[in-house]
C-alpha cells in the first residue's frame, strides 16, 4: 500500500510534475473564466452597460457551465485529459481574446456565455490526477490540484486590475484581459507537448460505451435519470432571471425558445442514457467485479451541491454583505471577504489529506457537519459583532467548506476508473446547481436566512453521506483486448 505523503518539490518523480503541470492549468482556466470580474467597471463604462446588463454578464458567465462539465467529462473518458485539457485552453483563450476587442454589448455578451465552456477545465485534471496517483495519495493529490487550481479567481482578482493600470489608457482592461487569452493559448501548446494521460506502461481505460454512463442495474438507471433533471432545472432558473419577470433581458418569446431547448436536450440526453444501458433495461447482468453503485456518485453530487454551490454563492454576496453589516467602504469589504477564497490554498488539499488518512465516509462527514455548524455561526453575525470576529467565523466556515469539497473528490476517481471524467463532471455540474439555487433563495431572503437555508441543506447531505460507502480492495477494469484489470481504490 503506498504511503499517503507526497513531496511537491519533488520534481524528479514524474508525477509530481504532472500535478503541476495539472493545477497550472486549472488555474489558467479560472484566470481566463473570472478575468472580467474585477474589470466589470471599467467594462461598464466602455460600453455605458446599465446595472442590469451586467448583472446578466455575471450570469451568462456561468451559465454554460453546467452542461459544459457533464459533455467535456465524456470527452475526457473517451480521448484522454492531454488533448482535451489543451483544447480547451487554446480554444477558451482564443475566445477570450475575442471578449477582449469586443465592439458591443450583443458581442460581449455571447462571447462570455461561450466563455462559461472553460469551467469545466477542473473536471479534466479530475481523471488526469486520478490516473497517476495511487488510492492512498489520491485525495491529497486531488486537493491540492483543485485547492491551488481554484485560486485562480482570486488571483485574476488581485493581478488584472493593475495589469490594465500598467498598460494605460481606456484600453487598459482589453489588453489586460487578451493577456490572460494568450498566455492560457500558449500554455495550452505547452500542455500538449509535456502531458501525458498515463504513466509509463499504464493503461487508460476508456468506456466501452459513450453518451452516458453506464449503470449496474434497472434501479441505478431510474435514479441516474432523477439525478439528471435538477441540472436542467438550474438552467430554466437561469433562464427566469434572464427573462421579462426578472431582469428583462430576454424577450418572452426568446426565454420560451431557451425552455424549449432545455426540454428538447433534456429529452435527447436521457434517450442516449437509455441507450447506453440497453443491457440494464433487457436486465442482462453485468459481470460482479465491474458493478459500481450509482448511490456513490448521487451522494457525491449533494456533497458538492452543498460544498461548492455554496462557496461560489458565498463568495459572490459577501463583500456586499460586510459592506452593509459593517457601515465597511467597498474595498475593504471586499478584502475581508476574499479570506473566504484565500481558505482554498490549504483548505482543499487537508480535505484531501485526511479523506486519505481516516477514511473516505469519515472525513466527509466531519467536514459537512462542521459546515453546517459554520452557516449557523454565520447567521448570527450583526452589526454589534467585533469584525475581526466576523472575519474568523467566515474563514473557519469556509475551511469546513472547501476541505469538504477536497474530501469528495477524494473519492470521485475511486467510483469506477474508466468513467471518472463523466462522474467528475455530473458531480462538478452539481456544484453550479447549487450556487444557482442558493442565489436564487437570497433573492427573496435577507443574509440571516440565507445561510440558515445552507445550513439545513448541509444537515440533509449529512445524512446521505452515512450511506456512502468506504472504497476498498480493487475493481475490475476491461483492457482493449477483452482481459480484466484489477485497480486498487482502498
Amino acid at each position: 500500500m503506498s504511503s499517503s505523503h507526497l513531496n511537491l518539490l519533488d520534481l524528479k518523480q514524474d508525477k509530481i510534475r504532472l500535478l503541476h503541470l495539472s493545477w497550472f492549468a486549472f488555474f489558467l482556466t479560472f484566470v481566463v473564466w473570472f478575468n472580467h470580474a474585477p474589470l466589470l467597471v471599467s467594462i461598464k463604462e466602455a460600453f455605458d452597460l446599465s446595472s442590469q446588463q451586467v448583472k446578466a454578464l455575471m450570469i451568462l458567465n456561468v451559465a454554460l457551465t453546467i452542461p459544459a462539465r457533464v459533455v467535456v467529462g465524456m470527452l475526457v473518458d473517451r480521448f484522454g485529459p492531454r488533448i482535451v485539457f489543451s483544447s480547451l485552453l487554446i480554444v477558451g483563450g482564443a475566445i477570450c481574446c475575442a471578449f477582449a476587442f469586443a465592439d458591443n454589448y450583443e458581442q460581449i455578451a455571447l462571447l462570455r456565455f461561450c466563455m462559461g465552456f472553460i469551467g469545466a477545465g477542473f473536471v479534466i485534471g479530475i481523471r488526469l490526477v486520478g490516473e497517476w496517483f495511487p488510492a492512498r495519495q489520491v485525495g491529497l493529490a486531488e486537493g491540492v490540484y483543485g485547492g491551488w487550481g481554484n485560486f485562480g479567481s482570486a488571483a485574476a482578482a488581485m493581478s488584472l486590475p493593475t495589469l490594465a493600470i500598467m498598460y494605460g489608457g481606456p484600453d487598459g482592461w482589453r489588453y489586460a484581459t487578451a493577456t490572460t487569452g494568450v498566455i492560457a493559448a500558449a500554455y495550452g501548446v505547452f500542455f500538449y507537448l509535456r502531458a501525458r494521460n498515463t504513466p509509463k506502461g499504464a493503461t487508460y481505460f476508456k468506456p466501452k460505451k459513450s453518451g452516458g454512463l453506464v449503470v449496474s442495474n434497472r434501479r441505478d438507471l431510474v435514479f441516474y435519470i432523477a439525478m439528471c433533471v435538477p441540472m436542467y432545472l438550474a438552467l430554466a432558473v437561469l433562464t427566469w432571471k434572464l427573462s421579462p419577470t426578472n431582469l428583462g433581458l430576454l424577450t418572452d418569446w426568446a426565454a420560451t425558445a431557451i425552455y424549449g431547448v432545455l426540454a428538447v436536450l433534456f429529452v435527447v440526453q436521457i434517450s442516449q442514457i437509455l441507450r447506453v444501458n440497453s443491457d440494464a433495461i433487457k436486465g442482462i447482468p453485468i459481470p460482479e467485479m465491474q458493478r459500481y453503485k450509482f448511490k456513490q456518485v448521487a451522494i457525491l453530487n449533494v456533497a458538492y451541491f452543498v460544498t461548492f454551490g455554496s462557496e461560489l454563492a458565498v463568495v459572490s454576496m459577501l463583500p456586499l454583505f460586510f459592506m452593509e453589516t459593517f457601515e465597511l467602504t467597498a474595498v475593504t469589504a471586499g478584502l475581508l471577504a476574499s479570506g473566504f477564497a484565500f481558505m482554498n490554498l490549504v483548505a482543499r488539499p487537508s480535505g484531501g489529506y485526511l479523506s486519505d488518512k481516516v477514511g473516505r465516509r469519515k472525513s466527509l462527514s466531519v467536514l459537512v457537519a462542521g459546515l453546517a455548524v459554520g452557516y449557523i455561526v454565520l447567521s448570527q453575525i450583526n452589526p454589534a459583532w467585533p469584525i475581526a470576529l466576523a472575519v474568523i467565523a467566515t474563514m473557519c466556515c469556509s475551511f469546513f467548506v472547501q476541505a469538504g469539497e477536497g474530501a469528495v473528490f477524494a473519492i470521485v476517481p475511486l467510483v469506477k476508473r474508466s468513467m471518472t471524467g463523466q462522474i467528475a463532471g455530473m458531480t462538478g455540474a452539481y456544484g453550479n446547481v447549487g450556487a444557482v439555487i442558493f442565489l436564487t433563495v437570497l433573492s427573496f431572503v435577507d443574509a440571516s436566512s440565507f445561510f440558515m437555508v445552507i445550513s439545513a441543506c448541509a444537515a440533509v447531505v449529512f445524512f446521505a453521506v452515512q450511506f456512502l460507502e468506504e472504497p476498498k480492495g480493487h475493481v475490475a477494469e476491461l483492457n482493449d483486448d477483452g482481459s480484466v484489470a484489477l485497480v486498487e481504490v482502498g
